[in-house]
């Protein structure tokens, strides 16, 4: 039987893994689908091999193949050598060995890939007894060094949460941890960024790239995020429906680029150097009116949280005294870590939470003075676009049935050719052609997913469209697709627009001004070119710098200045200023005071302390 070359013999192997014409293909009742198409390449000892391509491309699928991961009805041909034995005849029991032992993988969501009824020590633990074959004393001192190796704070408290403990970003670096448990030779990650802010980004981005040099470990990253991959990979591989179109030197595939393909995806690529948004003007120069369609007033958001039984409940100050003006016609960015209130903000402006204190006014009316069939009535103008696009329609019915209920709602006297009419026209609006409308949710992509989405917000024609990190897990086509339709929306209706994400190059693209939120408080706000190109905020610079550039020469060196660490815990945030404990430029006044809300003369507004002295 195949065994697992000894650690010597793997040291002096130069190639690691060697795919030949691998082949993937599922078996449905429709017939047979090929999702990966004779894909040949290699990965060396110490190389970072980056896969790039839309969703659907295969990316992942080539390589679940490899682990022996494909769902029943996959199968696959070709050759898969890892150390030159052969996975895709591997016998179970061997594999068993592979995994874990020989190949390590990180899973594209943390979260359903961890048991959540054991604690995050007895997960990691239990793959070093199981490989290593130690005892359970030194499994989890083990696990407990991986865990500080993979920058998790306090790694003591966190041996024993849950999964649901955690952020997302400590989540993937578990995730990390128990890949790297048993020292494997080669390491898989399957979008171990993706839906992560861009400060947690570029910490894992900067983990990985770590880890590859200390350890000369081979790795493949599975990314659509062509500035993941100009940081971290040495070559990379672009895949269009299943077939390799191109593979070179990252920056002979990043700075020229020879198929049309990998041209448009970076062409796609949003980036902070982006001269213009998607309305093809330079962001900021709006020309509508400056009449104030939604004023928020010292708007707070607390919620109780559960610590136990019989212990009080914890006071949670989810938002905290934001107060703005969103102007007609006015597209506002949102923007700030995961936790940071964003959402939250959101839904208590559209009255879908009741805030502890402050004003929502629209159009003149305070929402939360208004009854409810009054503020049922304004839903109309009032709409939202959720941040999971498959999660928020339901299963149970049908694309026209869901984009057309708002029309039955609110527009009850329509008959039913005019609401059919309707619903064509707003389908073609959003790039869905009409067929569409009798297939449910599971059966579209994310992409349009989301597009039905923003059919059912638009269907109405409203006064203001809230989009709730809309383009997050999709690929990076779809993301600009997405961002050019809402942009083209905008133009045609003049309807005010707050864009909520963690994208900051998105952002830029769409939006004229730009609300920067830290643990619910407010840093910055300001028209979006004097932001990103002379930001105030000291947390401002970090998002900033932070933003992966898909450009090797400069990557790099932006993730080696990427700095550990997370926000405090929102139940117990810092005295003064929120921010002052991770802050480079924290003095003493910082914890003293809360900074005050400053407006300055190019019209933008920062709390900060010291801003005047920074250069």
């Amino acid at each position: 039987m195949p065994s697992i070359p000894a650690r010597a013999e793997a040291a002096a192997a130069p190639v690691v893994l060697s795919l030949s014409r691998l082949t993937v293909t599922f078996d449905t009742p429709r017939g047979s689908i090929t999702a990966a198409r004779e894909v040949t390449l290699q990965v060396e000892r110490g190389e970072c091999l980056g896969v790039v391509g839309e969703s659907g491309a295969g990316k992942s699928q080539v390589f679940l193949a490899v682990m022996g991961l494909l769902a029943g009805n996959g199968r696959a041909q070709g050759s898969a050598r890892f150390l030159g034995t052969e996975l895709l005849r591997l016998a179970p029991a061997a594999l068993d060995r592979v995994r874990g032992a020989g190949i390590g993988m990180v899973f594209q969501d943390p979260m359903s890939s961890l048991t959540p009824h054991l604690t995050v020590g007895e997960q990691i633990a239990e793959v070093i007894r199981r490989h290593r074959g130690v005892g359970r004393a030194a499994a989890r001192a083990a696990a407990l060094a991986l865990l500080e190796r993979v920058q998790v704070s306090d790694p003591e408290r966190r041996m024993r949460q849950y999964p649901h403990q955690l952020s997302g970003g400590l989540r993937q670096r578990v995730m990390i941890a128990i890949a790297l448990s048993s020292e494997p030779q080669l390491l898989i990650a399957d979008e171990p960024t993706t839906s992560l802010d861009v400060t947690v980004q570029a910490q894992i981005l900067a983990l990985l790239a770590g880890l590859k040099r200390e350890r000369a470990m081979a790795m493949v990253l599975i990314t659509h995020d062509f500035g993941a991959v100009a940081g971290v990979a040495d070559r990379v591989a672009v895949l269009r429906e299943g077939c390799i179109v191109e593979t070179g030197p990252v920056a002979a595939v990043l700075k020229a680029p020879r198929d049309p393909y990998t041209r448009t995806l970076l062409r796609d690529t949003p980036r902070l150097d982006a001269a213009t948004d998607a309305a093809g003007q330079a962001p900021g120069t709006s020309a509508a009116p400056r009449v104030a369609a939604l004023t928020l007033t010292d708007l707070t958001v607390r919620f109780d949280v559960g610590r136990g039984l019989f212990r009080p409940h914890a006071r949670l100050t989810a938002v905290s005294a934001v107060s703005l003006e969103l102007y007609a016609g006015e597209s506002l960015g949102v923007v700030g870590e995961s936790g940071c209130g964003k959402s939250t903000l959101v839904r208590a402006a559209l009255q879908l939470l009741r805030p502890a204190a402050g004003r929502v006014v629209w159009m003149g009316q305070a929402l939360g003075d208004l009854p409810k069939g009054a503020l049922r009535a304004l839903r109309r103008d009032l709409q939202i676009i959720f941040q999971d696009p498959l999660g928020s329609l339901d299963p149970r019915m049908t694309v026209g049935e869901i984009v057309g209920e708002p029309l039955r709602v609110h527009a009850p006297d329509l008959d039913r050719g005019a609401r059919a009419a309707q619903l064509a026209a707003v389908l073609r609006r959003v790039g869905l052609t009409a067929e569409l409308a009798s297939r449910y949710p599971h059966e579209l992509s994310g992409g349009q997913c989301q597009r039905v989405g923003i059919a059912r917000a638009t269907i109405l024609r409203p006064r203001l469209l809230v989009c709730d990190e809309p383009v997050s897990a999709l690929d990076v086509p779809t993301q600009q697709q997405i961002v050019t339709l809402l942009a083209q929306l905008q133009r045609e209706s003049g309807m005010c627009l707050l864009f909520v994400s963690h994208n900051l190059a998105l952002v830029r693209q769409l939006c004229e001004r730009v609300l920067v939120l830290y643990l619910g408080r407010m840093m910055e706000l300001a028209p979006a070119h004097s932001l990103y190109t002379g930001p105030r905020h000291p947390y401002t610079r970090e998002l900033l710098a932070a933003v992966p550039v898909p450009d090797p020469d400069i990557q790099p060196a932006r993730l080696a200045r990427a700095r550990p660490g997370e926000p405090p815990s929102p139940l117990s945030p810092p005295s003064g200023c929120v921010y002052r404990t991770r802050c480079p430029h924290a003095a003493a006044v910082c914890a003293e005071r809360i900074p005050e809300w400053e407006e300055l003369p190019d019209g933008r507004r920062v709390a900060c302390h010291r801003w005047r002295e920074l250069p």
